[in-house]
């Protein structure tokens, strides 16, 4: 564990100009110490120490977590995370060595773009991940409630009701901004039974309809959350089972990773053909706080990277499972 502790240390210095570096040094000890990717860069023919620059490193495809404990080194779990899936199909497992780690870095990543947690009312809208266990989402949000020091913030499940009643309250109370932070489908279901004026919240949309609803784009959900929510911005998070680092929306279409965090466009047609810039491809994702696991993942998810780091998500690659973040492409 001393080499997570020398990591880890490093993680909070990362910035642009040593970003390349640092992936550098953890590809080669993961390629050293995590016996699944030792074993699928010895597939590829990889050669680890001919890799130079990160657009070299081959990414371990994401539905190894479906079948594989993809751990660096020799550890016991502290927890595990699992996916959300559709019936019959298998899910990701994530194998966590610090949960405690998982939750402070979660806190900077929505600090570092919001502020601090104390200044929330945090209001959770998401039914389907309570109703299974070990959701990685329920952990954070789990710990924003706590540490936001509201009597306020909680898990509504699906009581609308009690939920209007206690933005109406806040509203009035005025101490605090209001986060209403839900699951795609219940937020649609607010909209169109309740048509609240949610105009003094700020609106947090995790993407999906887990099978409740028809799924539609990313643009017509906003757009109908705008209407029927009388507000100007909806607000996006990109995190997953597999990622310990989010990157989220400044209210538009377009992602902001945190510094630790980096995604990459591998072609459609030829996924070893990374690096491309303003073209849609798939998303491969670099996350420096998956130093227990694996930090370099190729996504089942569709878009487009931007000069300055920042990437839009188009909706899933053909032929993929439908899980939490899908929203189809048009």
């Amino acid at each position: 564990m001393n080499n997570f502790k020398s990591f880890e240390s490093l993680l909070y210095t990362v910035n642009e100009g040593n970003m390349d570096d640092i992936a550098l040094r953890l590809f080669r000890y993961q390629a050293d110490h995590n016996p699944v990717y030792a074993s699928y860069i010895s597939y590829l023919g990889t050669n680890i120490q001919a890799v130079k620059e990160v657009n070299e490193i081959p990414f371990l495809p994401i539905s190894f977590f479906k079948n594989h404990a993809i751990k660096t080194g020799d550890w016991q779990d502290d927890t595990f995370f699992t996916s959300s899936g559709t019936t019959g199909k298998s899910v990701s497992t994530h194998h966590i060595a610090d949960l405690n780690f998982y939750l402070q870095h979660a806190e900077r990543c929505f600090t570092r773009f919001f502020g601090s947690l104390a200044e929330y009312h945090f209001l959770a809208l998401m039914p389907s991940y309570l109703e299974r266990q070990n959701s990685s989402l329920v952990g954070m949000i789990g710990s924003f409630i706590q540490k936001s020091n509201s009597d306020y913030s909680g898990f509504y499940l699906d009581d609308y009701e009690r939920l209007l009643k206690d933005i109406e309250r806040l509203k009035r109370k005025g101490n605090k901004k209001i986060i209403l932070w839900g699951v795609s489908f219940a937020l649609l279901d607010l909209a169109e039974k309740y048509q609240p004026d949610l105009s003094d919240c700020l609106v947090f949309e995790t993407g999906g309809m887990k099978g409740r609803r028809k799924e539609i784009t990313r643009q017509e959900l906003h757009s109908q959350l705008k209407k029927y929510f009388n507000i100007t911005n909806v607000y996006s998070e990109y995190g997953m089972t597999e990622l310990l680092s989010q990157a989220y929306t400044k209210g538009g279409d377009i992602f902001y990773p945190p510094p630790a965090m980096k995604v990459v466009i591998r072609e459609s047609v030829d996924p070893f053909e990374k690096g491309q810039i303003e073209r849609t491809g798939g998303l491969n994702v670099i996350d420096l706080a998956n130093f227990h696991s694996i930090a370099f993942i190729e996504t089942e998810d569709a878009g487009k990277v931007y000069a300055d780091g920042s990437f839009e998500v188009m909706g899933r690659l053909d032929n993929t499972d439908v899980r939490g973040c899908n929203l189809m492409v048009e």
